[in-house]
């Protein structure tokens, strides 16, 4: 028995509904919340969805790949403006994976340098302390020993230190 032309077409697009997803169903299947995902189609990270006649989204299922994508690459301590660019990146029909690798390879060297400064900070913190457990009280409009402290290193110094835009 054959199927007629326009009956076809029908079902398949009955099969493609069922396989479209209202935002609603993509944050409950991905975790991640509705103004999120608004957000994330604005920004380009997610490809806009079809819309029905009453102006619902309706994802394709396979959004909830990218949308997997993108949560593991933050994870990783990607930004959402690198992974954009990475999205875009594939979608131009290239591999972003050298250029993923450099980003990784970047953020080890930031790495390296906070943990020095934190070290630093630690070392000099700790001499700190040792002084003041000498000293014991000291007088002060508050806290002398805070007042009279040369600490140079910071910790909020030393977060924005490794905070590079």
């Amino acid at each position: 028995m054959q199927i007629p032309a326009f009956k076809s077409v029908q079902i398949a697009n009955e099969e493609q509904q069922r396989h479209m997803l209202k935002i609603g169903e993509v944050s409950k299947r991905s975790g991640i919340g509705i103004e999120a995902l608004r957000f994330y189609e604005k920004s380009g990270l997610l490809d806009k969805p079809e819309r029905t006649d009453s102006g619902y989204r309706m994802y394709d299922a396979r959004v909830l790949e990218r949308l997997a994508f993108i949560k593991q690459a933050q994870v990783l301590g990607f930004s959402l403006e690198e992974i954009k660019r990475i999205i875009d990146e594939k979608r131009a029909g290239q591999s972003p994976c050298a250029e993923v690798r450099e980003l990784v390879r970047l953020r080890l060297q930031e790495l390296d340098e906070r943990m020095q400064q934190m070290q630093r900070y630690r070392q000099e913190l700790a001499h700190t302390l040792a002084k003041w457990d000498e000293t014991g009280e000291v007088q002060g409009h508050i806290c002398g020993l805070i007042e009279g402290s040369n600490v140079e290193y910071s910790i909020t110094q030393t977060k924005l230190l490794g905070k590079k835009k």
